[in-house]
């Protein structure tokens, strides 16, 4: 009797940790499933100039988020290289972040500045801060390191 508990004692934490193992970092922006960025294909930013919706077919994980691809070639590179292609600040908005809070994102409020993917909350919040791209980017770079590894509801 002690010996069963015991064991499902042990089962019960390995899986608990296990699943702990597969959950996306605390400074990533992803849903409960781990999807980042809406499922939107981070390459196809700068490969198309637009966001376009990734395939299941064509996955990989970057800090523990989950990414999906319009194609293979498009994994590929990401693969290669995936802090070129993730969205800065782990894809919470980029407005957000110089507010010192982490607001999730609509992938289809975008921009690249110097080679860099940013998101905003939403188009209106995109409107915003494109008024001051530099001297927001520069405001979220300093609270970044300051916030990045505080929970979305702490902040």
């Amino acid at each position: 009797m002690f010996t069963t508990r015991l064991k499902s004692a042990f089962a019960v934490s390995l899986f608990a940790v296990s699943s702990l193992s597969f959950a996306a970092d605390i400074d990533m922006n992803a849903d409960a499933n781990d999807l980042a960025i809406k499922g939107y294909d981070p390459v196809s930013y700068y490969t198309m100039a637009a966001p376009k919706l990734g395939s299941a077919d064509y996955s990989a994980t970057y800090k523990g988020g989950i990414y999906r691809f319009s194609s293979e070639e498009n994994r590929d590179m990401f693969n290669k290289n995936p802090a070129r292609y993730a969205p800065q600040y782990g894809g919470y908005c980029a407005f957000g972040v110089a507010m010192e809070k982490k607001f999730d994102t609509d992938p289809l409020a975008w921009k690249i500045v110097d080679g860099k993917l940013y998101l905003n909350l939403n188009k209106d919040v995109q409107k915003r801060w494109l008024t001051d791209v530099p001297g927001y980017i520069a405001q979220s770079d300093d609270n970044w390191q300051d916030i990045r590894k505080v929970p979305a509801a702490e902040l």
